[in-house]
């Protein structure tokens, strides 16, 4: 016979995919499985939760197991607190856990990165956003819903930038950029006016613009002024928003991890790299800055063992699994 109850069941849903971890005691990975995105706010709450319980479902039945102590789920669009606690009963009604912890999935990256929660993670993907925690409990954390919530920037918020100045760089009312060459020949056009006609009539998917983030930078290495500022631009929110951070938890001054995710940080852009490093050396000398690698269903794994308490010995075993 199999398991019956195991320790944790591990979930870090994002908005392509969702990859869930069922673990033990002690810290061992019994299964694991992935499944599509988790968009709530398209298909509703119900709905989204719903897809997550088949990824669920299918993770419990290959670890022979019926449930478990503790629910960890690190979950896109989980931005306010209150959308955190709706999400967290859907998901809580569901039977799996005697437990259940739903956070945004910013803190799965954070916790993945580092020996014990404290610190601040920025996650500049499609999107940006940042959170901090210490292993009291206390968080720091933004809203995160666009420029609604003061954000600038991630790969859609670059792309647009860099259409806003090719376009008027095109047509005259601003200063002369290579961007207005080079982001029309990435979909193969001639000209801004034709790329800005694609992306009106739908001819060039919506989603496809986050491709505009790589050309962007390719630009700003060749020195253009105006790519360069844009690049300079997110390094600066990005220190800003951790600095803040880091401020709230009464970090500032001390020696503490900023762990950096996301596609475009990820990426590892040097102008990019180059100036958060400088600007962080003024403003919080003795953080450490660091890029996570390590998938982010094991912050949510190693979130849910710190919850029921696991020994030292299981959160080392469970990093292992992940090396």
């Amino acid at each position: 016979m199999g398991v019956t109850t195991v320790a944790v069941i591990a979930v870090d849903a994002g908005n392509s995919k969702t990859d869930v971890a069922v673990v033990g005691a002690d810290g061992s990975v019994l299964s694991a499985a992935r499944g599509g995105g988790f968009q709530p706010p398209l298909v509703g709450v119900g709905a989204a939760v719903d897809a997550l319980a088949e990824t669920v479902g299918r993770a419990l039945e290959e670890a022979g197991a019926t449930g478990a102590e503790c629910v960890s789920a690190c979950l896109a669009n989980a931005d306010l607190p209150v959308e955190e606690e709706e999400l967290q009963a859907a998901v809580h009604a569901r039977g799996w856990g005697r437990t259940t912890e739903v956070r945004n999935d910013t803190f799965a990256i954070l916790r993945a990165g580092v020996d014990e929660p404290r610190g601040v993670a920025v996650v500049c993907g499609a999107g940006i956003n940042c959170v901090g925690m210490l292993p009291d409990g206390r968080t720091a954390r933004f809203p995160a819903i666009g420029r609604l919530s003061g954000d600038w920037g991630g790969g859609g918020g670059l792309a647009d930038e860099a259409i806003w100045y090719a376009a008027r760089a095109e047509d005259g009312r601003g200063e002369r950029t290579e961007l207005a060459h080079a982001l029309p020949a990435h979909f193969g056009l001639p000209s801004m006016y034709a790329l800005i006609e694609a992306l009106h009539l739908g001819r060039i998917a919506p989603g496809r613009r986050h491709e505009l983030a790589p050309v962007l930078f390719a630009v700003s290495a060749e020195g253009d002024r105006i790519a360069r500022s844009i690049v300079h631009r997110q390094a600066d929110e990005i220190v800003a928003m951790s600095t803040v951070a880091l401020g709230r938890l009464g970090l500032l001054t001390e020696e503490a991890p900023v762990l950096l995710g996301g596609s475009v940080l990820a990426a590892r852009h040097p102008q990019l790299d180059d100036r958060i490093a400088s600007l962080m050396s003024d403003r919080a000398p003795k953080a450490t800055l660091r890029v996570v690698t390590a998938p982010p269903v094991l912050g949510a794994a190693l979130l849910g063992l710190d919850h029921v308490s696991a020994p030292p010995e299981a959160h080392v075993r469970l990093r292992g699994r992940y090396a």
